[in-house]
């Protein structure tokens, strides 16, 4: 199977995880609540629940990424977190008690933590320039997972049979449901995911026929390389090619005792799908990485707080939003449902937006444009929602726009946000990187929730200090923005030989 076709499926396996991570959001949240009922917890249980998942996840995400940068393999991960996916939500299913459905959710978040590394993957093995294109298509295929996720619901509700010992109905069928889909997930992971050599930096491409530039003893022809050089891009560093095989570089009178030796090693080291490197380089990532040097910098204090800021917003406003529709419009299930839809519809069509925007202009664009569509709708909504003004059209119209923006937002910083942190941290520890990331994202699920779940009466104090941190988050950005850009080559020498 050619390069290509490799990286095609892997790319659609990818999106897949993302698309089943939408679809298990979307299908268990509807009916937990009464699902904990039924097995008589408290309210507070709930919240606890919820949170596990995050709570989890925010902790395995950076070691699955430490463990992806060491290894620089991202297959054997993903298949074992999947393993966690299958028995939390075996362990869902099972539901004897509302601790081991407490216990489920928190072992079903570890498997989580694997997007950190693919995240890590995904930043190595694609151009700089394609970065914010990838990013965006894989947080569609997660919104795409949310949309689609309750119509799973409307067959899964009418489930009343028995397996074996185990009860099937409206509660226990979603951990069924997303159990048979995690394991079908391992078998495409299996068959359809490769570790893909990484793309070096302002290359888009890797020519599949190298073979065409090696003559026929084995030897790569250097001419040839030369001819070749804008348009075939090394798998591997010059230095890893000369640590490997020096005989190469040889006079003529050595070459013969090395060509038996050299070709094996020659057609390995230039074939389209190497294995991960074993360098002393690659196999130590973290060898001159430190805490402070990578994540105090100005440029990644601004994205991670760009990163807590607008998802702590983002969840306290949907926790609001359905007592909010509730008390004034007296919105039920199916309302409410289609709500959601909606919003997904908008979020989905944003994303794509934000995908074709992003090949025109710089990412710090697309993040001052998105952070500027939150700021209005944080105003209105202070305006508007905290204390909705006329009768019920006049209230209607003025929450349809709150929403509107908020969601219209949202893509704009999700996606900048990801693609530029990528670029601001080292790529050897990516992973890890987009692991701490992702833990930040996670504080902020937890968070914004508890703040919006206790102040659904004091609608003036909860969306004040959601502004505050949006003012604060715009002020950073206006500071740093020449900073956020990608640094240059000499940059990334120049800190190496500090390290």
């Amino acid at each position: 199977m050619d390069y290509g076709r490799k990286r095609k499926l892997t790319f659609f396996t990818i999106g897949l995880i993302f698309l089943l991570s939408g679809v298990e959001y979307a299908v268990i949240l509807p009916t937990i609540w009464k699902y904990l009922q039924t097995l008589e917890a408290p309210s507070y249980f709930l919240g606890l629940t919820l949170s596990a998942f995050s709570l989890s996840g925010l902790l395995s995400g950076p070691l699955f990424g430490h463990w992806s940068d060491r290894t620089r393999t991202t297959k054997k991960i993903i298949l074992f977190a999947n393993l966690f996916e299958i028995v939390g939500n075996f362990m869902y299913f099972m539901g004897f008690s509302k601790w081991l459905l407490l216990s489920s959710r928190l072992v079903a978040g570890i498997g989580t933590g694997a997007g950190s590394s693919i995240f890590g993957f995904l930043t190595r093995s694609t151009a700089p320039e394609d970065r914010s294109t990838v990013f965006a298509a894989a947080m569609v295929c997660r919104q795409v997972g949310l949309l689609i996720g309750p119509a799973f619901n409307i067959f899964l509700r009418l489930c009343d049979f028995h397996v074996g010992p185990f009860v099937v109905n409206t509660f226990t069928a979603p951990g069924l449901f997303m159990c048979l889909l995690w394991i079908l997930l391992q078998f495409a992971v299996l068959f359809m995911y490769w570790d893909l050599p990484p793309v070096e930096r302002g290359k888009k491409t890797v020519k599949n026929k190298h073979s065409d530039i090696v003559n026929e003893h084995g030897i790569e022809d250097e001419q040839a390389n030369d001819e070749a050089d804008d348009e075939v891009k090394p798998l591997i560093k010059s230095q890893e090619l000369v640590g490997s095989y020096g005989s190469v570089v040889a006079a003529d009178s050595h070459r013969n005792h090395h060509v038996a030796a050299t070709s094996d090693s020659t057609l390995n080291q230039i074939s389209p799908y190497p294995e991960p490197s074993v360098s002393p380089e690659s196999s130590s990532p973290f060898k001159n990485f430190s805490l402070s040097r990578e994540f105090l910098r100005e440029e990644v204090v601004v994205l991670l707080a760009a990163q807590f800021i607008t998802l702590f917003n983002q969840t306290a406003l949907e926790t609001m939003v359905t007592p909010l529709t509730q008390k004034y419009f007296n919105y039920g299930e199916l309302e409410n449902s289609l709500m959601y839809c909606l919003c997904g519809v908008e979020v989905i069509a944003g994303f794509l937006f934000v995908r074709w925007l992003s090949r025109r202009v710089a990412e710090r664009v697309i993040l001052a444009v998105g952070l500027s569509i939150c700021n209005i709708s944080c105003v209105w909504c202070l305006i508007f929602l905290a204390n909705p003004l006329g009768d019920f059209p006049w209230q209607l119209t003025e929450f349809v726009i709150g929403v509107f923006l908020q969601v219209l937002g949202l893509p704009f910083v999700a996606v900048a946000q990801v693609s530029l942190f990528s670029k601001v941290t080292s790529e050897k520890t990516q992973g890890f990187s987009q692991g701490v990331r992702r833990s930040v994202g996670g504080l902020a699920t937890i968070l914004g929730p508890l703040w919006a779940g206790g102040l659904t009466d004091n609608m003036y104090i909860m969306m004040g200090v959601m502004m505050v941190l949006l003012a604060l988050l715009t002020m950073m950005l206006a500071f740093s923005y020449k900073r956020l850009v990608e640094p240059s080559h000499e940059d990334e020498d120049d800190s190496g030989d500090r390290c």
